[in-house]
């Protein structure tokens, strides 16, 4: 099953105005697609900083697939 890291990022205005990105939390999930992958660590994270909904804590999400050497 492939496997992907889903980090939810947000973006964060400095003192001084500048806009930086933040990563909130990574997960890493076992998943047959993106939209599931991603999916599945919504609720992760959702159960992990007990709230509803994850775009209370996170603007968007970044699914990259992970490969591992063989």
């Amino acid at each position: 099953m492939p496997h992907f890291v889903v980090s939810f990022l947000k973006d964060l205005v400095g003192d001084q105005g500048q806009v930086c990105e933040v990563c909130q939390r990574a997960i890493e999930i076992d998943a047959d697609d993106e939209l599931e992958a991603a999916q599945l660590a919504k609720e992760e994270f959702c159960e992990l900083h007990a709230v509803r909904d994850w775009s209370l804590h996170a603007d968007r999400l970044d699914v990259q697939p992970v490969d591992f050497p063989s």
